[in-house]
């Protein structure tokens, strides 16, 4: 794979030698093939669904190189979970009697079993997978997103200039990123954040009934999508929405349109929103005001979410690989320190900037102290600063916390790339030339990720359990149920989990349940004496012993346990976390 910084240079060169001398005087020859393109993004609702479509139809044309996805984290396999459960038509399952065998990183298990995770990732996998496979609806979420900011854009500035955004959107998160190779999200919360400001700006522009539903089903997607991110990153459209609501921004509007128009159906939706949020939160937990994300922190975490939070004690789990990550990983991941806090804020800085600005945006830099002198942005300015804040205070990250800030961060850039557009010297437009070798250097970085078959490689977030799916595929092509015990040993990393499972448990074709001690394995094993029962060890190295093989059942062999335990003599804890 070539650097990206290679090709800023080449495109540089290459521009330069075929471009500068005919067509800086006048850029006519470009002007002349950029206009039908012009004429096209100024029909804003077509240009919204062409996009839409496109980025649907070229990820579908890069199959071959990036195929549908094969899930390989806890994350997507408990987002899955979501997803088989709304296809059922449930919201929740019930708690299996035997579910300490089943029991699993990122779901809820107690009062009823569920992903920890909120529902509108969930939502869109289900209609993915009602439609033949739950990666669908990660592809129509990424074209939403693309859509979604182009038409928030189409408010904010020239029509032109919003559709490169959604152009630049799809190039850097819909072709090869982790959001559309992967189950873990994050296109979902982009297009709520999208959704939002789109909305609060034509609100602006008249008070009109269209924009507040819109605006809605914004706060509504954000909610439940990253409800913390989500809440902190609409603070300064709430302080905007009150002050263009009493008058102190300038409107043409009565105060009674106002009201009427906008304040009224907003309060419907989220009355509406509320009332959903705490009857799903009532059948998940038990308690209306308890998210199944809290509960489960509540339940597995003594390590905290916030950097002012300490740690609670350790907590006592049914199997050795949830004692390695709670008790280990996670308990040492961070201390409440100054120290920490800036470790994990300067880690954070590097993912985001890595992962949202290409080395061909370094050209904008000098660009970017034009931005605070463009008034009608001053309010994104805002809600990026404040946005940002929402998701440093956190303990953990990854790309997608920012998700709803997507918006936002192109919105940005592509503000920079038009003051440098307007840059003259000596009567040619060398600004210009640096706007479309950001552009090229894009589209060209984009193809040779492609033609490379990269994904993102921080972290593994488009790691695949290829095993895993091989093994399932082989048992579905054979006749009856099947039941895989799973055997870790002491060197497994937990990271990556074998045992995860459908909504519905019993009536599974495939069941994979971890084996634990001999009388929890002979309990599972009786209540499963109607399947073919196999053992699966996927930390073994040598390939005859780590195949997949029948399960000696007079041979319940108890779970190894961690090197800790080893050392001490203590046995398994059987106390409820």
């Amino acid at each position: 794979m070539i650097p990206e910084k290679i090709y800023t240079l080449l495109g540089l060169l290459v521009l330069s030698a075929v471009g500068i001398l005919p067509v800086l005087p006048s850029f006519s020859r470009l002007r002349k093939l950029e206009s039908p393109v012009i004429r096209f993004t100024e029909r804003k609702t077509f240009a919204v669904w062409v996009l839409f479509f496109a980025v649907i139809g070229v990820r579908l044309m890069v199959l071959p190189a990036f195929k549908t996805p094969v899930p390989g984290v806890q994350d997507e396999y408990s987002y899955l979970l979501l997803s088989d459960t709304f296809a059922h038509g449930w919201l929740t399952n019930p708690t299996h009697p035997l579910w300490v065998s089943f029991e699993s990183m990122d779901i809820n298990w107690t009062p009823t079993y569920n992903s920890m995770y909120p529902p509108a990732q969930g939502f869109f996998l289900a209609i993915g997978q009602l439609m033949g496979h739950p990666w669908i609806g990660v592809l129509l979420s990424n074209a939403a997103m693309c859509a979604a900011i182009v038409w928030m854009l189409q408010v904010w500035i020239p029509a032109r200039w919003a559709f490169l955004a959604g152009v630049i959107t799809a190039l850097q998160f819909s072709v090869t990123s982790y959001w559309i190779n992967s189950y873990w999200g994050g296109a979902v919360a982009a297009t709520g954040g999208a959704l939002v400001l789109g909305a609060v700006g034509r609100i602006r522009r008249h008070a009109m009934w269209q924009g507040s539903l819109v605006l809605g089903l914004g706060i509504a997607i954000l909610a439940n999508s990253r409800p913390f991110e989500g809440m902190v990153f609409c603070i300064p459209t709430a302080i905007y929405f009150l002050w263009w609501m009493v008058g102190k921004i300038k409107t043409r509007d009565t105060l009674r349109d106002r009201t009427v128009q906008v304040f009224l159906p907003l309060l419907a939706c989220m009355l509406l929103l509320g009332s959903f949020m705490a009857y799903y939160n009532w059948r998940l937990t038990g308690n209306p005001l308890l998210l199944p994300h809290v509960q489960y922190t509540n339940t597995y975490y003594s390590a905290r979410s916030f950097l002012w939070q300490g740690l609670n004690p350790p907590l006592h789990y049914h199997n050795a690989q949830f004692e390695g990550l709670f008790n280990g990983w996670a308990r040492n991941y961070y201390h409440k320190s100054w120290a920490d806090a800036g470790r994990l804020t300067k880690e954070k800085f590097e993912m985001f900037g890595s992962y949202f600005f290409s080395p061909a945006e370094w050209l904008l830099v000098p660009m970017v102290p034009f931005l605070f002198r463009d008034r009608r942005i001053r309010f994104l300015l805002t809600t990026l600063v404040v946005g940002m804040l929402g998701v440093l205070v956190l303990v953990w990250g990854h790309p997608h916390y920012a998700a709803p800030l997507v918006c936002v961060v192109i919105t940005l850039l592509v503000q920079t790339m038009r003051h440098l557009n307007t840059i003259e010297i000596k009567g040619r437009r060398l600004g210009a030339l640096l706007v479309r070798v950001v552009v090229i250097t894009l589209f060209a970085a984009t193809l040779d990720r492609v033609l490379d078959r990269t994904c993102d490689e921080g972290l593994r977030r488009c790691w695949k359990n290829i095993e895993r799916a091989e093994i399932a595929d082989e048992l579905n092509s054979m006749p009856g149920k099947h039941l895989v015990m799973v055997r870790y040993y002491k060197n497994h990393d937990y990271h990556f989990e074998w045992v995860y499972n459908g909504a519905d448990i019993d009536s599974a074709k495939i069941l994979w349940a971890r084996e634990l001690d001999a009388a929890q394995n002979e309990r599972l094993l009786a209540y499963f004496k109607d399947r073919q029962i196999w053992l699966m060890r996927p930390d073994e190295i040598d390939p005859k012993v780590r195949q997949l093989k029948p399960y000696p059942r007079a041979a319940s062999q108890p779970q190894a346990l961690t090197s800790a335990q080893a050392s001490t003599g203590n046995a398994l804890p059987s106390v409820t976390p």
